[in-house]
């Protein structure tokens, strides 16, 4: 390895497997959102809770390979200078995962009506947010092998952002222009900045996974 390789697998398996597993997880917890949101929407609020416990099941298991994965860096003694570099992003990446679990559970605990006409566009936005974090996670996959590939996915990250600050601003204008009471207008907006945030926090992900990966290659 390089003197400025960052990669930590090549000094412990278990390392990777753990690390793998916690981005396997943060992936899946989009997947899971999208299908309880998704529940949600076609008023199925059953399923749309039973996804929300798996949520909060992978958040527990996240936490758990977290604490795993500081302790594999300080007792090996890895990478001491991109350590505090590697924690940073496993929270941001934990955060997303957050991100899943709370707009989710705004949905299931609050109960925000839906009105037919905007349902196509918070699923698309929906949509969008979970395509920014596939990416968030496919360019975290980069940064750990050191691959050059994190550039292109970051792009992709930006983009998908991008793309759902433009759906939720239509769904808000919409929103505001249309007839609701006031009350529910403004309940349906915070389900909606709830999604939109993911991608926000999805897009600083990536801001400083890009950062990072310039600080080891200096």
């Amino acid at each position: 390895m390089s003197p400025k390789s960052f990669s930590p697998f090549g000094t412990t398996r278990e390392l990777e497997r753990q690390i793998d597993e916690f981005l396997d997880k943060i992936s899946e917890g989009g997947l899971v959102f999208q299908r309880g949101l998704e529940a949600y929407l076609d008023l199925n609020r059953s399923l749309a809770e039973e996804k929300l416990t798996q949520i909060s099941a992978l958040e527990k298991r996240c936490d758990a390979l977290r604490r795993a994965i500081e302790t594999t860096l300080y007792t090996e003694m890895l990478i001491p200078e991109s350590r505090g570099d590697v924690l940073n992003l496993l929270g941001d990446l934990d955060d997303l995962l957050d991100g899943f679990k709370h707009s989710l559970m705004g949905f299931v605990v609050e109960h925000p009506e839906v009105p037919q006409q905007f349902r196509a566009g918070i699923a698309e936005l929906r949509d969008l947010v979970i395509e920014a974090c596939e990416y968030t996670v496919k360019a975290a996959r980069s940064f750990f092998r050191d691959s050059p590939a994190i550039r292109d996915h970051i792009h992709k990250i930006g983009y998908f952002e991008a793309e759902s600050d433009n759906v939720a601003l239509r769904i808000l204008r919409e929103l505001f222009d249309g007839d609701l009471p006031l009350s529910k207008k403004l309940h349906l907006r915070n389900a909606v900045r709830f999604i939109g945030e993911i991608a926000d926090n999805a897009e600083d992900c990536g801001d400083r996974m890009m950062i990072f990966a310039i600080k080891r290659s200096l």
